[in-house]
């Protein structure tokens, strides 16, 4: 496998397979000819709507155009695919699991276990949470099938949580077939957990997968449901904190969709909702069913909305309109959680790149690897930055000459 392939390269040749011109693949997605030949060339990067998009009309899923999972030398290093095989068994015997030589722990330390993975999780330090999956999955899948009445309901409420796990795991290293399993696997959980929250969390990660494999329809009538759903649980607006947590974090992904359709005012009000709700909270950053829904995530949504709707200046002046001094910039507090926080700073690389601030995009880059390595290293927006930022440079200094070799490009 040629790690230094990048997304133009992969166009090149899906097009080809499929017997299609620059001009014929224009007319399917909308955009001009030149612009094709511009993304094959990298002259040009490939927004994620974009991306998705490309893939349906070549009728390939993204992973044929963005190269995921990536091996070579990252993986080498990090390990983060090495528990994939595992999973795939465990997902597959969800219901028969593998017998155990011991006694399953107790249900409190398995429920702590399963905090520190949702940790990792949040922070998107895959390599450490991989190996902690199997074992806890497997014990709380004893527990929730054969264990005290008293027990089961909450062991299904943990193995939904480490379901997720997985689903964020297989996702964000390019294994979407057991990404999707694994959301399968939440949502039976959460439907033998007796939790409604945790169910409507459930139905919130499937839309989300509906989103990116571009069913937006389908999505959206997913998450309007859920909002219905949350209604009748918790009516006339009497949410609790709980509760509003998980609103705040439907109707950010209403935005983000809307932003994919290229609806800026329908996002913009899902935005200016989900800020009524925040303020109903108290404008608290939350962790509540690990939603990471606050006044910080509002605003990571609105740039990466703006940056999908292809209005880059306006989300890089954002940044500097909310800037805490004059001619800085603003970034999600250090308290926010990695993943939320390394998804800012790529998307805001991809961004300044756009506009031609090299330096600036670097910069970003790094911010993302200091605060979540793994997430950044096996991220295709990085490695198409990455890329271009090389291409640019005809004497790349050794910084970053060696970003791109962390990233798992060969230099020559």
């Amino acid at each position: 496998m040629n790690e230094n392939l990048m997304l133009g390269d992969r166009l090149r040749v899906a097009r080809r397979t499929r017997k299609l011109s620059a001009a014929q693949l224009a007319r399917k997605v909308s955009v001009s000819p030149s612009y094709i030949q511009k993304l094959e060339s990298g002259a040009r990067k490939a927004s994620p709507s974009l991306t998705l998009a490309l893939s349906k009309a070549l009728r390939f899923g993204t992973e044929v155009l963005t190269g995921q999972p990536y091996y070579g030398d990252p993986e080498a290093e990090d390990g983060v695919h090495a528990v994939i095989p595992e999973l795939r068994r465990i997902m597959l015997c969800y219901d028969t699991p593998d017998d155990i030589e011991a006694t399953p722990r107790s249900l409190a330390v398995l429920a702590s276990e399963v905090d520190q993975v949702a940790a990792l999780r949040r922070d998107a330090r895959y390599a450490p949470m991989g190996p902690l999956l199997p074992p806890v999955i497997t014990e709380l899948t004893h527990i929730a099938l054969g264990g005290r009445n008293g027990d089961r309901a909450q062991a299904f409420l943990h193995l939904a949580r480490a379901y997720r796990a997985v689903n964020s795991l297989a996702h964000k290293m390019g294994h979407h077939d057991l990404s999707n399993t694994a959301l399968e696997r939440v949502r039976w959980a959460a439907q033998h957990s007796g939790d409604p929250l945790m169910q409507i969390t459930s139905g919130y990660l499937v839309a989300g997968a509906m989103l990116r494999q571009g069913a937006y329809s389908s999505a959206r009538r997913k998450l309007l449901t859920l909002r219905d759903e949350l209604e009748r649980l918790q009516p006339e607006r009497s949410f609790t904190n709980d509760a509003l947590a998980i609103d705040g974090a439907l109707l950010l992904k209403l935005a983000v969709l809307e932003a994919r359709e290229n609806s800026p005012g329908r996002a913009d009000s899902y935005l200016r909702e989900a800020e009524d709700v925040a303020r109903m909270a108290g404008n608290r950053d939350s962790l509540a069913y690990e939603m990471s829904f606050g006044p910080t995530n509002i605003r990571i949504h609105e740039v990466h909305s703006m940056i999908d709707l292809g209005d880059t200046e306006q989300a890089l002046a954002l940044l500097t309109e909310w800037a805490p001094v004059t001619g800085g910039e603003w970034a999600p507090p250090s308290t926010t959680v990695g993943e939320r926080s390394s998804h800012h700073f790529i998307d805001v690389a991809s961004a300044k790149l756009g506009v031609g601030d090299r330096a600036g995009a670097f910069d970003d880059l790094k911010r993302a690897r200091k605060v979540a390595p793994n997430h950044t290293r096996f991220h295709p927006s990085v490695r198409e930055t990455v890329a271009a930022l090389l291409r640019m440079d005809a004497h790349p200094s050794n910084e970053l000459s060696a970003f791109g070799s962390w990233a798992g490009f060969t230099t020559t």
